[in-house]
């Protein structure tokens, strides 16, 4: 596999390994989503530990307010993170 299809499958296994630990195995609730971020993005959002930030993201990411994020509000997610993070690092060239 290619280097992006390598990174595809990532994003879609790292997805399926929180979502479903709390009903649908298609969406992640905010416990799962708490979750994803620490254990994933820590490095980048803290350890989530202010409800009212988690309660901003999970609200921000809830595009159909269904109350669940699913798999494109995730990606979203990350294509919001790493096109930032190309901006940062990218910053002064």
């Amino acid at each position: 596999m290619s280097q992006t299809q390598q990174a595809m499958a990532q994003l879609i296994a790292v997805f399926h390994k929180f979502s479903g630990k709390e009903g649908d195995k298609f969406t992640l609730s905010k416990g799962e989503l708490k979750d994803l971020l620490t254990a994933e993005l820590g490095d980048i959002f803290g350890k989530t530990q202010d409800k009212t930030a988690l309660d901003k993201i999970f609200k921000d990411l809830d595009a159909n307010a269904d109350g669940v994020v699913d798999f494109q509000e995730y990606v979203t997610l990350i294509a919001c993170i790493t096109m930032l993070c190309n901006e940062f690092f990218t910053k002064g060239k």
